[in-house]
């Protein structure tokens, strides 16, 4: 399948596409054509009052249990289907252990392995984080000097971002407002999940990937990416992966 030739407008074909390249970033990245958006009609992209697009599909496709989604590509997201995911977990995690994580971090990781799925707001105050972007709030007891929101809702999206490119954690879904008529609005809420509680199935990690080590995954996968799209160069996956 040539990718420049792809043109994505129903969602059982963006599921045929993830699962023959394995790797499928939303965004515009190093390698021209390899992404959702360059793939998809920007009329349809994000969708309409009129049509649903990739943007909507987010959700269908990740319960449809053959793919991971999260913020995987250079902390942009993207798709890595479950054929692929163990090889792309055991590279990610060596790379980025927990234990070489901050505090804040492994914090966020462990409440969200108390609580197996949780929405990113409900994530964000259960790990003592606000909902305010704000780094200075007003401090009550002296006004003229303000406080500084080490725990705001930046540092959470950061954070958060930076445990799913270890693969630490996933996407399970997007959970949408409903207006008074019954119809869903707005761009959804993320719902975060661990792999192990997502994806038992890929457990442990060595078995699946038959005791490759990291570097022979990451190879696996850069030759795999690289068979399909000849045109590339091997440092654009590199780079990718």
């Amino acid at each position: 399948m040539d990718r420049f030739s792809i043109v994505v407008e129903h969602q059982e074909q963006l599921e045929s596409i993830i699962k023959q390249f394995g790797f499928l970033p939303f965004f515009r990245n190093g390698i021209e054509g390899f992404s959702i958006e360059e793939m998809t009609p920007p009329e349809l992209l994000f969708g309409d009052d009129t049509s649903d697009g990739p943007w909507q599909w987010k959700g269908p496709v990740i319960s449809h249990w053959e793919s991971a989604y999260g913020k995987f590509f250079r902390g942009k997201a993207g798709y890595v289907s479950l054929k692929w995911l163990p090889d792309f977990m055991n590279w990610r995690r060596s790379l980025l252990p927990l234990s070489g994580f901050d505090e804040d971090a492994r914090h966020i990781h462990e409440v969200l392995v108390a609580g197996e799925s949780m929405l990113s707001k409900e994530l964000k105050k259960a790990s003592g984080f606000s909902l305010s972007r704000r780094r200075l709030l007003i401090n009550a007891d002296n006004p003229d000097e303000s406080v500084r929101n080490e725990r705001n809702g930046m540092a959470f999206d950061a954070l958060i971002a930076h445990l799913q490119m270890g693969t630490h954690v996933s996407i399970a879904d997007f959970e949408y407002l409903v207006s008074r008529k019954g119809e869903t609005y707005g761009w959804g809420v993320a719902r975060y999940c661990t792999p192990e509680a997502m994806y038992p199935d890929l457990f442990p990690i060595e078995a699946q990937v038959e005791h490759r080590t990291p570097k022979e995954s990451r190879e696996r996968i850069i030759d795999h990416l690289c068979r399909l799209m000849p045109d590339i160069e091997r440092r654009q996956a590199e780079l990718l992966i």
